[in-house]
C-alpha cells in the first residue's frame, strides 16, 4: 500500500519515477481504512533529500501512511527555501493537539555542540516530552538518537578522535526481536558523525536494550523499555551517493576528511560506490511499521494519553 503525500512535494515525482507506490490525497480519502499517521521532525539541512530518503523506505510496507512533515519554529533552515518550508511543513504548535502512530526525529549537523546550546533544544525537548503521550512509537536517527537518549535516559554523547564516516557492518544481538526479524547476522549501515554514545552506558541502563552494534562504530540499534522508543545511530536511509557528496563537499572546502570507510571500491574515489545496505534498511523500516507500530498501536489514537511510557 502507498504513502499519502502532496502531489507537488518534490519527493512525489522522484518516487513515482522509481515506481514507488505513492497516492494522491483525494484518492486516499476515498479508501475506507484508517491509515497510519506518521510525523517526521526533519532537522537535516538538506530537507528535500532527507524527505525523499525516509519516504522511500516508508513506502516498502503494505500499509497506507499519512505523512506530516514538521519543522522547528525556533530555528529556520537556511538551506531549504522558505516557500518549501511553509508549503509542506507544519510547526509543533500546529500539531501539538494531534495524535500519531509514529514520530521520526532525524539527525542534525549540531552534534559537536552541547545539547543545551542547540538553538532549538528547548523546542525539541517539548516535542520529545509530548511524544510520550501523543505518538505510539518514536524513532530517533543519528543526532536525533543521541538527543533522545540524553533527554529520556540521561545518556551522554562523547566526541570522537575523528569522524565516524563510511559503511560499517553491524552485528545483531537479539535476532528474535521484531525490529530485526529476518536480518542477516551482520548488516551494513552508513555512519557519518563526530560523536558517539557508548555501549557501556547503554548496557548499564536497565531501561535500554542494545539490538545491534559494531566493534568499529559502536552502538547502532537501541530500544527503550518498551517497543515505543527506538534509537538508530546510523543512516540506513542514505542513498548510494550521500556519503560521496559529503566527502567531496568537505574535500572541496579544503577540510580534513578521510575516505569513507569501506565505501569506494578499492578505496578509489573515482569509482562508483555500491549500495550494500538498502535491503536491510527496507526490511528494518517494514518491520518497524508492521511489528512496532501497526500491530501495537490502538485504533483510537486518543487513547494514547492513557498509555504513557
Amino acid at each position: 500500500m502507498p504513502i499519502n503525500i502532496p502531489q507537488d512535494l518534490p519527493a512525489y515525482q522522484t518516487l513515482i519515477n522509481e515506481l514507488v507506490f505513492v497516492m494522491r490525497a483525494d484518492k486516499a480519502l476515498a479508501q475506507d481504512i484508517r491509515p497510519l499517521k506518521v510525523a517526521i521532525v526533519n532537522l537535516m539541512p538538506t530537507k528535500i533529500e532527507t524527505e525523499t530518503q525516509i519516504l522511500r523506505l516508508l513506502s516498502n510496507s503494505p500499509l497506507q501512511i499519512d505523512i506530516t512533515l514538521i519543522r522547528t519554529e525556533t530555528y529556520m533552515s537556511k538551506n531549504t527555501s522558505f516557500e518549501h518550508l511553509t508549503t509542506f511543513y507544519k510547526t509543533f504548535n500546529d500539531v501539538k493537539d494531534d495524535y500519531f502512530d509514529a514520530l521520526f526525529i532525524t539527525g542534525a549537523p549540531v552534534e559537536q555542540l552541547p545539547f543545551e546550546e542547540v538553538a532549538y533544544w528547548n523546542e525539541l525537548c517539548a516535542i520529545m516530552e509530548w511524544s510520550k503521550s501523543r505518538a505510539w512509537c518514536s524513532i530517533h536517527i543519528c543526532w536525533g538518537a543521541q538527543a533522545g537518549l540524553y533527554y529520556h535516559y540521561g545518556i551522554q554523547k562523547y566526541p570522537l578522535n575523528k569522524k565516524m564516516f563510511g559503511i560499517y557492518p553491524q552485528t545483531v544481538h537479539d535476532p528474535n526481536h521484531p525490529l530485526v526479524r529476518g536480518f542477516n547476522e551482520t548488516f551494513d549501515v552508513p555512519q557519518s558523525r563526530h560523536t558517539e554514545v557508548r555501549i557501556e552506558d547503554i548496557e548499564k541502563n536497565p531501561s535500554l536494550k542494545l539490538l545491534a552494534s559494531s566493534p568499529l562504530s559502536g552502538a547502532h540499534l537501541i530500544i527503550g523499555k518498551t517497543i515505543r522508543q527506538i534509537f538508530i545511530t546510523g543512516h540506513a536511509e542514505y542513498d548510494r551517493d550521500t556519503l560521496k557528496t559529503e566527502y567531496f563537499r568537505d574535500k572541496d572546502k579544503g577540510l580534513e576528511i578521510e575516505l569513507p570507510h569501506n565505501y569506494f571500491p578499492d578505496n578509489d574515489d573515482t569509482k562508483t560506490p555500491v549500495n550494500t545496505w538498502r535491503g536491510h534498511a527496507s526490511l528494518m523500516y517494514s518491520n518497524l511499521l508492521n511489528f512496532c507500530v501497526y500491530q501495537e498501536t490502538p485504533y483510537d489514537l486518543t487513547k494514547l494519553e492513557k498509555l504513557l511510557i
